[in-house]
């Protein structure tokens, strides 16, 4: 005999998590052949986690403070 399908199942994947406001409508899947697809410019991506997202490889350096209130690396100025 089929096993039935329980109500809590079928709500649990229709449900879409909570997210931040600018990045509302991302989706990313990975396709058949492994290829990464996403609904947004992976430059936009990174701009949104740079800009609310604390890197932690860099808290131990001298100029932590300068790159972020900046928002770039001296390098990156020119």
């Amino acid at each position: 005999m089929a096993r039935k399908k329980k109500k809590d199942d079928k709500e649990k994947k229709e449900k879409s998590p909570k997210v931040n406001k600018e990045l509302e409508g991302f989706d990313i899947r990975i396709d058949s052949f492994g290829e990464i697809r996403s609904t947004f410019n992976i430059d936009k991506i990174n701009e949104f986690l740079n800009k609310n997202v604390e890197d932690k490889k860099l808290l131990e350096r001298k100029d932590y403070d300068d790159i972020t209130s900046k928002g770039k690396f001296k390098d990156e100025e020119e």
